[in-house]
């Protein structure tokens, strides 16, 4: 077989098709390389996005009276102190992005204090995205944080 410049870039190309074909191959075998969704619901969670930024609205209105934050203990949501806490209900989401496993959902339940104690030894260290839903008197409230353990 002579060697000539076709026949280097018709070699050159199947190098690089195998060296793609590989890393395609690697990211899907491999669990270093998982590929997860955000969400199971995906659509569904779209169909309440107008609902969703209306909620995130009237957590706004609420400015520093609803809030979360991280302290020594572990990650603290608090809610206003005119809302009478045996009405309040709903979920918190907390979201880690780089593993689906530790994802958790915490139903609201608060018996005398306005705040809400999440410990620090429940979350892994890292990023998490915390979402807290719930409704009172009717109303529905949202709020997002991105908190680093």
């Amino acid at each position: 077989m002579k060697w000539n410049w076709g026949t280097g870039i018709v070699v050159g190309m199947g190098i690089f098709m195998i060296f793609i074909l590989q890393y395609v191959v690697r990211v899907q075998v491999d669990k270093d390389y998982d590929n997860e969704l955000v969400t199971e619901n995906y659509y569904q969670e779209e169909i309440n996005i107008d609902n969703n930024y209306q909620a995130e609205q009237n957590a706004l209105i609420l400015g520093n009276q609803f809030t979360i934050e991280k302290s020594s203990e572990g990650v603290v949501i608090s809610f206003p102190e005119t809302m009478d806490v045996q009405n309040i209900n709903g979920k918190i989401s907390l979201y880690r992005p780089s593993d689906q496993s530790l994802d958790q959902t915490i139903d609201i339940s608060l018996s005398s204090s306005n705040y809400l104690l999440i410990p620090l030894h429940q979350l892994a260290g890292g990023r998490w995205d915390i979402s807290v839903h719930f409704q009172y008197e009717g109303k529905q409230y949202l709020k997002k944080s991105t908190i680093l353990i």
